[in-house]
């Protein structure tokens, strides 16, 4: 078991469930949350629009979860001031830019700039939350190693827990997606990499496609996570239908996932609805889903103290921390 030190334990102690388990409910989205409230003219989407929309799910759901993960230009500090995340329900924000420089097939990430660790920290956030774009096989995969292992670094100065999030993509400029099988080795690939730098939780994709019908591999790829990441890992859930999250779900717990960070699987419906049908959607729908979720995850899922064991707590540990 890693050793951690008291202020990442106190975070994850606050990002989950007394058996140790990640029910985090996902907000933290930006441009593609833009695209999907005006499709026809994201920009127009403003951010009273987008920062209200927040708020409204947060403040529906956030008390089913263990913990909301914001953003903070729109929705970190606005649901803080007007009270929408629960105090015993965790805050895990988001640090990056939305988006990703360099070429399609060479993604480069970076910090928002005018945001930081210390900032993030300052705020009371539990957790912060990092995303990058890797391929293993990419040109700029050694650059974003050393993004991930600088930021980690930054959090272990301020002793925050860090959660990564690696999104895959094809070195393929003509495919729009990777093959199931190369999005297996991706993902393992890249948990086996990254999860070494200084990383807390890994937030992961399912390594393969859901049209695949074979679940058995479904199961073995899961499995194939939990061997190579050295961290506890939980299942992003990619805008997918909620049906579909609730079966991978399933199957990532059982191979050994920590629980899940959850967003549009639980709440998309409502991005076209009216004020009245939204606030009944959330209600009657969502709460519901999220409930579900958590259970399962507190039923399957494998607790995040599995991975760590605290620091040595010493009678004058505070001279030196």
């Amino acid at each position: 078991m890693k050793n951690l030190t008291i202020g990442k334990l106190r975070g994850l102690q606050k990002c989950t469930s007394p058996c140790g388990t990640f029910t985090c409910l996902a907000l933290d989205h930006r441009q593609n949350l833009r695209k999907a409230l005006n499709p026809a003219n994201p920009s127009a989407v403003s951010y009273a629009q987008l920062s209200a929309f927040k708020l409204e799910v947060t403040k529906a759901l956030a008390d089913k979860s263990t913990a909301v993960l914001l953003d903070p230009q729109v929705s970190a500090a606005q649901a803080v001031a007007a009270q929408a995340v629960p105090g015993n329900v965790g805050l895990v924000v988001a640090v990056e830019s939305s988006g990703y420089g360099g070429a399609p097939t060479a993604r480069q990430s970076q910090i928002l700039p005018g945001w930081s660790i210390e900032k993030a920290k300052r705020m009371g956030a539990d957790a912060v939350k990092l995303l990058v774009y890797y391929h293993p096989d990419s040109s700029t995969a050694g650059d974003i190693e050393a993004f991930v292992k600088q930021v980690a670094e930054d959090c272990r100065k301020y002793d925050l827990a860090i959660m990564l999030e690696p999104l895959s993509y094809s070195l393929n400029p003509l495919a729009r997606k990777l093959a199931s099988d190369e999005k297996r080795y991706v993902v393992t690939e890249t948990a086996r990499r990254l999860t070494t730098l200084g990383v807390d939780v890994l937030k992961a994709e399912f390594p393969l496609d859901t049209a695949d019908p074979d679940e058995t591999q479904w199961a073995a790829a899961c499995a194939e996570i939990t061997s190579a990441s050295i961290t506890p890992w939980i299942l992003l859930s990619a805008a997918v239908d909620y049906k579909t999250y609730l079966h991978q779900v399933t199957t990532a717990c059982n191979g050994g996932a920590s629980g899940i960070a959850v967003g549009r699987a639980v709440w998309q419906e409502v991005v076209g609805m009216t004020d009245q049908e939204r606030v009944a959607f959330l209600k009657d729908i969502a709460r519901p889903r999220l409930e579900t979720l958590s259970k399962l995850c507190t039923e399957l899922a494998k607790p995040w103290t599995d991975f760590f064991t605290p620091t040595e707590i010493t009678p004058d540990w505070y001279k030196t921390y």
